[in-house]
């Protein structure tokens, strides 16, 4: 199992306090958070959290604010995903019919230069 360390840091003043609805244990508050460990930010994040919309809001275009950063700090993904995608050994290969030579590397004395692409 694969395990990735996140810290978060969020501008609380940026939350839109009527999305935050009870549940049976406390009150609650939907985020999401789009992370890319390819591309860090000018200050070392990795991606950004917001507000989760519906879909009919995400069909209608509704977009939440910006509520900060995230960034990835522990991560051995790589190393299982690795493992999970890795292609199987192969057999080795009898040896295939010998290569015909290609106009590019100067074979074929009689290839047509003539033609019009």
């Amino acid at each position: 199992m694969a395990k990735i360390g996140i810290s978060i840091k969020l501008d609380v003043t940026k939350i839109d306090k009527s999305r935050i609805f009870e549940g049976k244990k406390g009150r609650y508050l939907d985020l999401t958070t789009f992370i890319d460990t390819s591309n860090e930010g000018e200050y070392g994040d990795h991606g950004f959290i917001s507000q989760s919309t519906s879909k009919e809001e995400r069909e209608s275009g509704v977009q939440t604010p910006i509520l900060g950063n995230v960034k990835v700090f522990f991560s051995d993904m790589d190393a299982s995903l690795m493992k999970q995608q890795a292609p199987p050994p192969q057999a080795p290969q009898a040896p295939s019919a010998p290569q015909q030579p290609s106009p590019a590397a100067g074979g074929f004395d009689d290839f047509d230069d003539d033609i019009p692409f």
